[in-house]
């Protein structure tokens, strides 16, 4: 089941990190391959992010995998805002027809 959480703290030299998930739950260790095979790049602090668990192979617990930077980081707003500014483009051309 897929969860968003928040980046708890992510060590690159020690290849591990936490994410704290929004439902409330514990905390869920994240391995510096899932971050690897996600192709995110690099974790950081208060990062928002979406994420699969499945159990740890050495029964620590869960861990991260299917790791994807949540909708609500910003990559969402974006997309809005390209699309207000070509409004904005056509707005003007109504006006140079008024202005003839």
């Amino acid at each position: 089941m897929r969860q968003n959480g928040t980046v708890k703290f992510f060590n690159a030299s020690k290849g591990y990190g936490f994410i704290t998930p929004d439902d409330g739950d514990k905390d869920v260790f994240v391995h510096v391959t899932a971050v690897e095979r996600s192709g995110i790049g690099a974790l950081t602090d208060g990062m928002r992010i979406s994420f699969e668990t499945e159990p740890d192979k050495r029964g620590k617990g869960p861990k991260a995998v299917d790791l994807q930077v949540a909708a609500d980081e910003g990559g969402g707003d974006s997309g809005s805002d390209d699309s207000g500014s070509d409004d904005s483009g056509s707005d003007d051309s109504g006006s140079d027809e008024e202005a003839m």
